[in-house]
């Protein structure tokens, strides 16, 4: 089973309008709501490729509520572990032609709810594997990735991190299947650059060293590159009309396991990906995700 942990859940509202002026009224032409969360998107795009998984994470009031309500419907498995305080709201406005991105911190998260948390992985068995995606809410601290890693180790759970928290150099020790950085991640964490195929090169060669098994790294408009620590992949991304970057890296993920941890080549698992990627980053939220097969037609994946 894929299990897929959030610890700061989000309702991701986008809202459409003219162009802002300050100190008026500025009327919206359209807005959408959308459950959301890093891990929780990568169980909806996992979902929408037919492949089961299981959502853990942190939630609370009204806006939390919706979210489950919303995975429910879908059919998904989730197991909340509740807050007190409600669920945080992004909020994104596209005004024809900037993107405006407001993130909140998220809500606090006690001892009590920690606890919780590691009582739930307690289901996790060998064969399993464990997406963690996201920020950290208020009330954690990077040792909480600690306690997970080490308890996913004595259940034989394979780990895939989507973290953008420094503590990720430290984490490597642990040997986890797949990491997901992105260029500018590489550069803040690990000072790493990434502009040419041979800084890639290189930056994989460290990412293994330090205990990374498997690394995919998305470059946004310029594409992904996968490495296995014996081979190297290169997949573009394909034009698209940028409406929102929000999600796009989750969903590529999503789609990207849902191949690859099935036994799938990388070249395939890389193009869906990619097209995903795309598809998500041209709407708002996850979008319908109903172009993926012709973008897929677009790219060509090459080795490194």
């Amino acid at each position: 089973m894929i299990y897929t942990l959030t610890l700061n859940t989000a309702v991701d509202m986008n809202i459409f309008s003219d162009a802002l002026r300050p100190a008026a009224v500025n009327r919206t032409r359209h807005t959408e709501y959308c459950p959301n969360g890093k891990g929780v998107n990568v169980s909806l795009v996992l979902n929408h490729f037919g492949v089961p998984s299981h959502i853990l994470g942190v939630f609370g009031g009204f806006t939390g509520r919706y979210i489950v309500d919303e995975i429910r419907q879908r059919a998904i498995p989730v197991s909340p572990v509740w807050v007190s305080d409600p669920t945080r709201i992004n909020v994104f406005i596209h005004d024809g032609a900037q993107e405006y991105k407001l993130v909140n911190p998220g809500n606090r998260v006690d001892d009590t709810c920690k606890q919780q948390l590691l009582a739930q992985l307690e289901i996790l068995q060998p064969g399993d594997a464990l997406a963690i995606s996201g920020s950290l809410p208020p009330g954690i601290d990077s040792g909480f990735y600690h306690d997970i890693l080490r308890l996913c180790r004595e259940k034989g759970c394979e780990v895939i991190l989507d973290i953008s928290h420094p503590s990720l150099r430290q984490l490597l020790e642990y040997k986890p299947l797949l990491i997901k950085p992105n260029d500018d991640e590489l550069f803040d964490i690990f000072g790493l650059r990434v502009t040419t195929p041979q800084e890639i090169a290189a930056a994989f060669s460290e990412l293994h060293r330090l205990g990374a098994r498997a690394v995919l790294l998305t470059l946004g408009a310029r594409g992904m590159a996968f490495s296995d620590g014996e081979r190297r992949w290169f997949c573009p991304a394909p034009a698209v009309e940028l409406i929102s970057s929000a999600c796009a890296g989750d969903a590529a993920l999503g789609a990207f396991l849902s191949l690859w941890l099935s036994g799938a080549s990388v070249p395939e698992a890389l193009t869906l990906a990619s097209a995903t990627g795309a598809d998500v980053a041209a709407s708002a939220g996850l979008g319908q995700l109903a172009r993926i097969d012709t973008l897929r037609t677009q790219l060509q994946v090459v080795t490194l």
